[in-house]
Formats: C-alpha cells, structure tokens, sequence
C-alpha cells in the first residue's frame, strides 16, 4: 500500500521544521558578528554569570564603544532585578555590569 500523496508532504514538512528547529535555537542578535569574536558566547555566557549570578533572559553581540568594540551583552535576572552585563568579545573582560534602567537599549 502506498502512502498518500498529502502524508508524504507532512512527513517532509515536520523532517524540514525539526532539522531546522535546532539552528534556530543557537541563534542570537548579532551572530553574524561571532566570525569577528575571539571569545565564543558559551565562554562570554559563564564570565557574565560569574560577574552577575542569576538568569540570562536576553543576549546579543553587537558593536559598541568601549573595550574592543566588539561585546557580547547580557541582560541577566538576579531576583527581581535585571541587570545588563557586557562582556568583550575579544579579551573575555567585563565591561559593563550594571543594574538595567527603565529605557533598556
């Protein structure tokens, strides 16, 4: 018995969303970038949470001025607090660890 036409289209459609699913989840504002870094986020994420214990809610990398231009940005919740830490992406130093205010960028 041979399947029907529509179930073959939904089995390749629920292959192509769970293949493409996982690259999704690694990605973050700013990964384009990552190519530019010496430090990679995983390592960027563990300096940040070291400076600032807690939750990451949001991440990015982004040009900014300061340190080598290039940093990976956490907003990290401590309790009820968020706090916006930045961390180099090319020396791994911390340069920002700072409570966010009521306009984050």
């Amino acid at each position: 018995m041979r399947p029907h036409p529509r179930s073959l289209t939904a089995i390749f459609a629920a292959l192509a969303v769970g293949v493409a699913l996982p690259s999704v989840a690694f990605a973050y504002p700013g990964v384009s970038l990552a190519r530019h870094a010496h430090v990679q986020i995983s390592q960027a994420r563990t300096t940040a949470l070291a400076a600032r214990p807690g939750r990451i809610v949001a991440e990015e990398l982004e040009r900014e001025s300061g340190g080598s231009g290039l940093r990976y940005s956490f907003d990290i919740r401590s309790g009820r607090v968020v706090y916006e830490v930045g961390v180099d992406a090319n020396t791994g130093a911390v340069l920002e660890n700072s409570r966010e205010g009521a306009h984050p960028d």
